[in-house]
């Protein structure tokens, strides 16, 4: 019977990996898909050029098309037509759609789609941690649609209202119909091109962090059983080496991205404040809109480089305090001893301490923290082990790094100061004359 049962969960466990690895098969199949819409796939020679050139119409042919064709701001529309912003906006969108383009061409040329998304790894890790990777790649798409459609709604209220309003004022080439449909479509389908290729680089960002997350987590989970250091440290290592890589793959385009966003936003506050600006919703309603979308991409890629960063270095206080919880542990069990009321008063903080309360709930961000410890394994590993591997942890904290800069939340409020600096600087020069 006991063989019985344990082929029964050997099957199950089979059964269930493999159900795991399909439903993996089936996300990557989804966003091979997706970038295939966006045209990346450049697998062959056919396909490059259509990404090329695809790339090239939507992202400066038809914003420059649309300024030459469209500009009516000196002859015949009035001052809500003339479109005052729409230099800036559609420059803005071209650079970021760039370097969101070149990025992915790069990535797919390099390690191909399964490789960067260590999808090639995730096999060999838990089903737990294979099933939440898989879950989190299903609300990929959902984050892209929750962040730009909203704005690509907007814009298209916008541009039917500018095209219906002002249809006797605004250039028409034949049919005046027939000419603002298509003009008005290949100007939304440029729009949402550029924001989508934006986005996607960011939410991808997200992804492979979660994964990261996801590993972390299981990776507290050592300090509750019984683990010999060699064996604690080789995971660790290959926990560092992973956040090595996605730091090394990213730090380009995420620097590039804090540099593109502040420096547009200064632009836009640039035109919009000089004096005698004529700003309103119909005017500045698009600039608005790429603000927010620009600054929405650099919130995900900081937030999600900043919060696993949180983590990773949360591991270090999880492995001091398993060290401290073994060493007072061993220290009080010491046979022959009468405990005194002073001790029993000292083991029962300790034992809250060390997580053996079941009244312990943490929010998210403290999870490594409510960790529970099981100090009793730690008997079989002596104190200068525990010591070493706590000091290794202290001077090798792991982390998203962008060219050696820790992306922390230090760092975050250092990137806050210096923007706020800038902005009060510009608007000093401004509105302050």
């Amino acid at each position: 019977m006991a063989d019985e049962r344990g082929s029964l969960l050997q099957m199950n466990k089979e059964t269930t990996a493999q159900t795991t690895i399909t439903e993996d098969a089936a996300q990557l199949r989804s966003f091979t898909s997706y970038l295939r819409w966006v045209y990346v796939d450049q697998s062959n020679l056919f396909k490059a050029c259509l990404s090329w050139s695809v790339f090239f119409s939507l992202a400066y042919v038809v914003p420059i098309l649309s300024h030459v064709m469209l500009d009516c701001s000196k002859t015949t529309c009035d001052a809500d037509h003339s479109r005052p912003y729409h230099v800036p906006v559609q420059i803005s969108l071209s650079v970021f759609a760039t370097i969101s383009f070149l990025s992915l061409s790069d990535w797919d040329r390099r390690y191909g789609f399964r490789k960067f998304l260590f999808l090639d790894k995730v096999v060999d890790e838990s089903i737990k941690i294979q099933r939440g990777y898989a879950h989190q790649m299903q609300r990929t798409m959902k984050l892209i649609l929750l962040w730009g459609l909203p704005c690509f709604v907007a814009e298209c209220a916008y541009k039917i209202w500018w095209y219906v309003s002002g249809s006797s004022q605004i250039p028409h080439y034949g049919n005046p119909y027939l000419s603002s449909i298509i003009l008005s479509t290949l100007e939304l389908s440029s729009w949402l091109y550029r924001t989508s290729m934006f986005f996607l680089v960011c939410v991808l960002f997200r992804l492979i962090c979660y994964l990261q997350l996801l590993r972390l987590e299981d990776f507290a989970q050592v300090f509750q059983r019984e683990t010999e250091v060699e064996l604690i440290l080789m995971e660790h290592l290959r926990l560092r080496k992973n956040l090595r890589i996605i730091s090394h793959r990213f730090r380009g385009f995420v620097l590039a991205s804090l540099i593109l966003v502040t420096a547009s936003q200064l632009s836009f506050l640039l035109v919009s404040t000089k004096p005698h600006a004529d700003v309103d919703v119909l005017k500045a309603g698009e600039l608005a809109l790429v603000s927010i979308t620009l600054v929405s991409g650099l919130y995900i890629l900081l937030r999600s480089a900043t919060k696993i960063t949180h983590k990773a270095q949360s591991i270090t206080g999880l492995c001091a305090k398993w060290h401290i919880c073994a060493t007072i542990n061993s220290f009080e069990n010491v046979d022959g001893e009468t405990a005194t009321a002073s001790q029993v008063v000292s083991r029962q903080a300790t034992a809250a301490t060390c997580g053996s309360s079941d009244d312990e709930v943490g929010d998210e961000e403290d999870e490594l923290d409510n960790t529970k410890m099981l100090p009793i394994f730690t008997h079989t590993i002596s104190f200068q082990r525990r010591q070493a591997l706590v000091s290794y942890m202290e001077n090798n904290k792991g982390g998203v790094t962008m060219f050696g800069f820790m992306l922390d939340r230090t760092w975050l409020h250092s990137i806050f100061a210096i923007q706020l600096a800038l902005c009060l600087w510009l608007l000093n020069k401004t509105i302050g004359v």
